[in-house]
């Protein structure tokens, strides 16, 4: 049960992370849209969020993730 815990803190520890990640590109492409470094680590982030990897690390929808965090982003 203890081990199972680690593993389950270290798969949310990861979508957070890329959650954090990909917002912050975001906000930086609000304000750069030519940024070239924040346009590739947006792209790496939906990539993740739709990739298998992502499904064993969570049951989270990763579509619906991408959605509501640009959503926040770019709410006016």
């Amino acid at each position: 049960k203890r081990m199972e815990n680690c593993y389950t803190n270290l798969a949310n520890a990861i979508i957070v992370q890329a959650a954090k990640d990909y917002t912050k590109a975001l906000r930086r492409l609000k304000k750069f849209p030519h940024d070239k470094e924040a346009r590739y680590i947006k792209q790496d982030c939906e990539r993740f969020f739709r990739s298998g990897w992502f499904e064993v690390l969570t049951d989270l929808n990763g579509e619906v993730l991408i959605q509501r965090m640009n959503e926040e982003v770019y709410a006016v």
